[in-house]
């Protein structure tokens, strides 16, 4: 089964410079494909992907970049152009792709490679290649028979910083409760101090 866990990232102030570097970093290397994608026919998410070692001897700041994150920049452009194709195919009327600004492109993706959860000095932090030991909340715990498939960094409008962690695991989802009808539900008021779905109050 595959599910997705978020966690909010609490990243000093350097690292979150470094995050947002690389998303912006990232945002460009998009418009650069982009740009490509527009004046270069037979392109497929592959072939571009494969000029990226030598773009990173062109554009040094690439080298700062972790290669499979780079990677999955080309492969988004290319999944949004195959969901265009998607919806004009379906008789929907659609423009076309257009260059992302700053506030229209805010997550990266490691794949496979690039990341690892990691206690240091008793807290836990996402260890991100090319950025660093990010720290988090660790709400939830990965079960220890999961595998970590991906990771998406992403930044929300507020500034707050999240990940989410795709994982796949053996087991199945928990199941759902054979007898629903027998769940209580409970309300805090404002006169009672709470009421149950059978009716009884307790007083404040």
């Amino acid at each position: 089964m595959r599910y997705n866990y978020r966690y909010r990232l609490k990243p000093p102030d350097e690292l979150h410079e470094r995050l947002a570097w690389t998303v912006d970093t990232c945002r460009q290397v998009y418009n650069h494909f982009l740009h490509r994608l527009n004046r270069v026919d037979g392109t497929s998410a592959y072939s571009e992907q494969k000029l990226l070692p030598d773009l990173k001897r062109e554009w040094t700041d690439l080298q700062d970049v972790h290669s499979k994150v780079l990677q999955k920049v080309v492969q988004r452009l290319y999944d949004n152009l195959s969901t265009l194709k998607g919806r004009k195919d379906n008789g929907y009327r659609v423009g076309e792709l257009r260059w992302k600004a700053p506030q229209e492109y805010r997550s990266i993706k490691y794949s496979q490679t690039g990341f690892k959860l990691n206690n240091t000095s008793g807290r836990p932090v996402l260890s991100l290649s090319k950025i660093g030991d990010v720290p988090m909340i660790y709400h939830r715990e990965v079960p220890d028979d999961a595998t970590i498939k991906e990771v998406v960094v992403k930044q929300e409008p507020t500034g707050e910083w999240f990940a989410v962690l795709g994982i796949e695991t053996e087991n199945d989802a928990a199941p759902k409760p054979e007898n629903p009808e027998k769940c209580i539900g409970i309300d805090v008021g404002i006169l009672k101090y709470a009421h149950d779905s059978d009716g009884t109050a307790v007083e404040g």
